[in-house]
């Protein structure tokens, strides 16, 4: 039987978050007692002296002060099942996460469902209908708009119920706003003004030459944006360069890069290691990562050039 033990899960940053368990002291004590008494052969006396001038101050000197680093305490040990089954169900959200989501901590992919994978299926298929293309594909949107939404700082509220009692709950950010890269990125600004009434939302247009050459042609955003925090809007992340010239002028306008959610449908490994390593505090919401790269530098499987397939300018 084990009285104290350690459980380090290596996050996904790096770092180990240590889950610590300890039996109270009297559970302890007894439990020595009956272990030396009955399979050693010791007498209560000898038992009591060791653990004293021993066991105590050891526990005392090295193991009760680890408790301070410890990211959860788990009272009762093993009897505790509700924490231990949180603690399982942690390991496997780990698990099930892509690996990209392991190396970075600041992406993040909604949850997968069999929804959300029906309409993957349809929006990617090449035959489907643009009415059907669109409708899917707003849906999705709305998906990661929310999932990002849920990315923001929130600060505590109280209101009054009509049951004449107090519900504390969280108020949204204020300071927020949309900025969309033109022109594919303009079609998650319907479900970003559906979601938060009355914001703002700025553009960029960079035109792609090649894969390397890229240009600011365009820009236009909110004056104060540098108070606000931003919810960058483009559908597909590829190579990442026209993200990572879109997000180094939020950061000069003043925007810090933790201000800033970069919001699409799909996402391309190269683009998540391009954007991440020069953007480390920024956050990348997608609903799914595809497979790579093609020599052309367009997603696969993918979607094809969704601004063209979203507004119909594809024939």
């Amino acid at each position: 039987k084990l009285v104290f033990f350690f459980l380090a899960l290596l996050g996904c940053n790096g770092h180990y978050f240590i889950w610590q368990c300890i039996v109270d002291a009297d559970v302890r004590l007894a439990r020595r007692i009956r272990r030396d008494t009955v399979e050693r052969g010791r007498d209560v006396n000898s038992v009591l002296e060791q653990y004293a001038k021993f066991v105590k101050p050891a526990f005392d000197d090295f193991v009760l002060p680890s408790k301070k680093y410890a990211d959860v305490i788990i009272p009762r040990g093993g009897d505790n099942h509700v924490a231990i089954d949180l603690i399982v169900q942690h390991i496997r959200t780990k698990l099930g996460q892509h690996d990209l989501c392991k190396i970075y901590p600041n992406v993040y992919v909604i949850q997968s469902t069999f929804q959300i994978r029906g309409m993957h299926t349809l929006i990617r298929d090449r035959d489907i209908s643009k009415h059907d293309f669109v409708f899917y594909s707003d849906r999705l949107i709305r998906l990661v708009v929310e999932h990002g939404l849920g990315h923001l700082p929130f600060t505590e509220k109280q209101v009054v119920t009509p049951t004449a009692m107090v519900y504390t709950g969280v108020d949204f950010c204020k300071k927020l706003c949309g900025v969309s890269i033109v022109r594919s990125g303009e079609s998650m600004e319907n479900a970003l003004r559906a979601c938060c009434k009355g914001i703002k939302i700025g553009k960029i247009l960079i035109h792609r030459e090649g894969d390397d050459g890229k240009q600011l042609i365009y820009e236009k955003l909110p004056t104060d944006i540098s108070e606000r925090h931003v919810l960058l809007l483009d559908p597909v992340l590829a190579t990442g360069n026209s993200a990572n010239q879109a997000i180094e002028l939020l950061v000069q306008k003043g925007v810090p890069q933790s201000h800033i959610r970069f919001l699409n449908l799909i996402s391309a490994p190269e683009g998540i290691h391009c954007v991440c390593k020069r953007y480390p505090s920024l956050k990348i919401v997608t609903s799914e990562i595809d497979v790579a790269l093609n020599e052309e530098f367009r997603v696969i499987p993918g979607m094809g050039e969704f601004g063209d397939r979203y507004f119909g300018t594809d024939d």
